[in-house]
């Protein structure tokens, strides 16, 4: 289009129309911020102003302010996605859908050991725990139960073996829960928590 071509009066809704094709090219809208970009730039702009003093603060309650802030958003990521957030969507359930004896669960987890699957030999080996503590009358079978109201229910049932039930749990939940590798030790801990309750 030659530079002749161009109108010099453009109405009213003809600049507007110029302008919004214009400013619709995506070489305007390149260098924006995302919403992130933005989100950033408020806090820092913010805690820039907390260390500067701004609105009366001195840099000691500034810093304050800014430890409380993390302690918290570091409660609040632990919560969501730590253990207690992987408890709580898991449900943290002890026995799957599939319905076993204690000595079916023993034997599951005898096979799993054998075959080096370790985290497998500890979960049949803490249901087999739970079954067992339910057949002796300890624990009421009950569907849903996690492995933390396995251990406080039978550890107040069963004092002497509290400690030790308590163990069983937190290693099923940091094999199954909290990403920790299982070992053929800490497997035979759990035969020897077993032991302990069928005796």
């Amino acid at each position: 289009m030659a530079v002749s071509d161009v109108p010099v009066d453009l109405g009213r809704d003809e600049a507007r129309e110029a302008a919004v094709r214009e400013l619709s090219d995506p070489a305007y809208v390149s260098d924006d911020p995302n919403p992130l970009e933005r989100a950033i730039d408020w806090v820092l702009t913010r805690l820039g102003e907390l260390f500067a003093g701004a609105g009366g603060m001195s840099g000691i309650t500034a810093l304050t302010i800014v430890v409380a802030v993390l302690v918290l958003i570091v409660i609040i990521f632990r919560l969501r996605v730590g253990r207690t957030g992987r408890a709580r969507r898991s449900g943290d359930k002890v026995f799957g859908t599939t319905v076993m004896t204690a000595a079916e669960h023993r034997a599951a987890a005898e096979k799993a050991a054998g075959a080096g699957d370790f985290a497998e030999a500890v979960r049949e080996r803490f249901r087999a725990v739970v079954r067992e503590l339910e057949h002796r009358g300890v624990l009421d079978a009950r569907a849903g139960r996690t492995v933390d109201e396995v251990a406080f229910e039978a550890g107040r049932a069963l004092p002497v073996l509290a400690d030790d039930l308590r163990g069983a749990a937190v290693q099923f939940d940091d094999v199954w829960y909290g990403g920790r590798p299982a070992t053929s030790e800490g497997y035979q801990r759990l035969v020897s928590v077993d032991g302990r309750v069928r005796g």
